[in-house]
């Protein structure tokens, strides 16, 4: 059985956030300054598990930095399961970063905490709780709210489309979703969708169970976590619920371009963006 933490208690402060090493845990504390990530304040704390971690590394950063950072194991993180893979470098919760004159420091926590894990593989359920309720934010098309039991999206007559404003404000139970979909809004047509079967294959903006990010609506640090704690119901009451993979069908993709290409030849996207979101979508494939 690995030794606890010999110096439990003792606090790693880095850039945005500071790490506190506790006996089966480790508790991170973000700051709230104006230069931390927004996702990062909206988190305030999280307190990771030992047996939610499966691997410990510490590298080289940037501009005479080190990062310390522990990987989550699959599927013990509902924010991370959201997530999938589509959160910027830059706020990732799980990466410490420090200056690089504390390398030994650091390296000498990065191996008291290695001493301290004891599961590979996939977890069997969520190990990291998911933030609190209630939750809600602003998309493009609507606003949707979540008490712990119930998802409400209310129409905005400004940008939901005539499906939408056909079915009228929707409410779903978390007993009657399947799983959810987050798509960044940093990316070209990112979206909140709750998955319930053939529904959730309309497209987003003629979906009732889903609501269309855009510039400044459904920003990562409200629509995530309120995602993550979605999920996290969900599987509460379906262990089998699931996140889709932030990949899409090639044919899928395709089509996306296509339809940037139209609004960058109207004058609607200028010559960077189209480029920048071109390649956000080819890296899908």
């Amino acid at each position: 059985m690995p030794p606890t933490m010999s110096r439990m208690g003792d606090v790693l402060a880095g850039f945005h956030a500071a790490w506190e090493f506790e006996s089966d845990s480790v508790l991170i504390r973000y700051e709230r300054g104006i230069r931390t990530p927004k996702l990062f304040q909206a988190l305030g704390e999280r307190r990771i598990p030992f047996e939610a971690i499966e691997a410990v590394t510490l590298a080289p950063g940037k501009r005479g930095t080190v990062v310390l950072r522990v990987e989550p194991r699959a599927g013990a993180d509902p924010l991370m399961e959201a997530a999938a893979d589509q959160l910027k470098e830059s706020c990732d919760p799980y990466r410490l970063v420090l200056p690089a004159e504390r390398e030994t420091l650091a390296e000498y926590y990065a191996d008291e905490l290695h001493a301290q894990l004891k599961r590979e593989g996939p977890a069997e359920r969520f190990l990291v709780a998911a933030p609190a309720v209630p939750l809600r934010f602003k998309a493009y098309d609507g606003k949707a709210t979540f008490d712990g039991k119930t998802v409400s999206f209310r129409w905005f007559w400004t940008g939901a489309s005539s499906a939408k404003w056909k079915a009228g404000d929707q409410s779903f139970a978390v007993a009657d979703l399947n799983g959810v979909e987050w798509r960044s809004p940093e990316v070209f047509e990112g979206h909140l969708r709750l998955l319930r079967g053939a529904e959730s294959l309309l497209p987003v903006d003629q979906d009732p169970a889903a609501v269309v990010f855009g510039l400044g609506y459904g920003p990562v640090h409200e629509s995530l976590p309120f995602a993550a704690a979605v999920l996290a119901a969900v599987r509460s009451v379906r262990p089998s619920a699931v996140v889709p993979a932030a990949r899409r069908d090639p044919a899928d993709v395709a089509e996306r371009i296509r339809h940037l290409a139209e609004l960058h030849q109207a004058g609607l996207v200028t010559d960077e963006e189209f480029s920048v979101k071109k390649a956000e979508l080819l890296a899908e494939l």
